[in-house]
């Protein structure tokens, strides 16, 4: 029996580059970095002051009433959500509410609400904590919300596979149109973890770069000089949906969802297996899912955190999958751009890799002055090329070993 096609109608993302995605696409092909001094809290006793923050946030599709009862991280899931569904064309009560349904991942979920919360029971006692707190930081919360706002009762859940959840949610979603549990899906990412204390966390792991003295050059995937990732915040939000249904309503289609590919490294909580072999059979499983091969792949947005380990091991599993052929694929990573949005990374580029499909312009790797020796890929850097790709792979690799890859077709 054949598989129903997934197809792409809607886009909408939060980002440090924008709020929009036409306006976000156009300062990633000029290459333009979203990252910057901190400014939404004190980081006078932070050793890192640098990231990708979204500045001036007023949830501009929320009433204000809804979103004080929300994280900052379901805000920008629902507000992501609702530009997609407006670039759908997407009027839900002129659908079967039990045919629709939302995947939204985090990594962290409502950390800020967390923090405050514990914050005032510290200093006012327990019977001061808000009765919003637990339904505010949940990790299902911007799934749930999303749901409620639109009024949808179909497949409904939350993925928490740290920076591949995005990338994760969106591929179960994929999967609840082809086993024909839905016929639209909203699917993505969101994260809001630049607190003081999600700061600190990630300085304390030693993961983040502390170039302060020079932000916009901090996010360096496969550099040399590369000290770490970036902390961005944001959402990315996908309208997925079946493509007779999608055809029939005549919706545009931005691209096709091909094929999904999901493993773990089972070997440590941060490290990825240094020699690339559990990304690549993700790799290998989304080809294998989309019906493509090797030779039709045109494209690959590499995960590429700007990390010494996880720039070298996602280059070795490009090689492993695709031989001599890797060193003819363009190998970019947009979070030379945009920073590491965690849990919302995924969903970012997969609509930046869609748009790199459509317009036939892949953007560049920022900051890659001086290659490290171990990756040794076309990695575009610097400046967009224009190269017209059919198909293009998203890759989202996670702590704890989660590896994610999408085979996004153009149509």
């Amino acid at each position: 029996m054949s598989k129903r096609r997934v197809v792409i109608t809607g886009m909408g993302c939060v980002t440090s580059l924008g709020l929009t995605v036409d306006g976000v696409w156009n300062k990633i092909i000029t290459g333009t970095s979203g990252v910057g001094m901190i400014t939404r809290f004190d980081t006078s006793e932070h050793s890192v002051k640098i990231g990708g923050q979204i500045s001036e946030w007023n949830s501009p599709n929320i009433d204000p009433r809804v979103a004080k009862r929300m994280d900052r991280f379901s805000q920008f899931a629902l507000n992501a959500a609702i530009d997609a569904t407006h670039d759908a064309g997407i009027d839900f009560a002129n659908f079967n509410p039990w045919r629709c349904g939302a995947i939204i991942g985090t990594g962290i979920g409502g950390i800020e609400e967390f923090e405050t919360g514990y914050r005032k029971m510290l200093e006012k006692g327990p019977s001061r904590v808000s009765p919003f707190m637990v339904p505010k930081l949940m990790c299902n919360a911007g799934a749930g919300n999303v749901s409620i706002h639109f009024g949808i009762k179909g497949p409904n859940a939350a993925v928490a596979t740290a920076c591949a959840s995005a990338g994760h949610a969106i591929g179960e979603a994929v999967d609840a149109i082809r086993n024909d549990a839905a016929d639209i899906m909203i699917a993505g990412g969101s994260e809001a973890a630049m607190t003081p204390l999600g700061m600190a966390c990630f300085i304390a792991l030693k993961a983040l770069s502390k170039r302060n003295d020079d932000p916009t050059r901090a996010s360096r995937p496969f550099d040399k000089d590369r000290d770490g990732f970036t902390l961005s915040e944001g959402a990315g939000i996908l309208v997925l949906e079946e493509y007779e249904h999608a055809k029939a309503r005549g919706a545009k289609i931005y691209g096709e969802l091909m094929g999904y590919g999901s493993t773990c490294d089972g070997s440590h909580i941060t490290a990825p297996l240094e020699d690339g072999s559990g990304a690549a059979y993700a790799m290998e499983r989304a080809l294998k899912d989309s019906g493509l091969n090797i030779d039709q792949i045109g494209y690959i947005n590499a995960h590429g955190t700007s990390t010494g380990l996880g720039d070298i091991a996602e280059t070795r599993a490009v090689k492993r999958l695709f031989g001599d052929r890797a060193y003819k694929i363009p190998v970019n990573s947009t979070k030379s751009m945009t920073g590491h949005l965690l849990g919302a990374s995924g969903g970012v580029e997969a609509i930046l890799t869609t748009k790199a499909l459509q317009t036939g312009i892949l953007p560049p790797t920022i900051n890659l002055d001086n290659p490290d020796e171990q990756c040794d890929l076309d990695y575009v850097p610097n400046v967009a090329r224009e190269v017209q790709a059919q198909y293009g792979m998203s890759n989202s690799f996670g702590f704890g070993g989660h590896n994610i890859s999408l085979v996004i077709g153009k149509i």
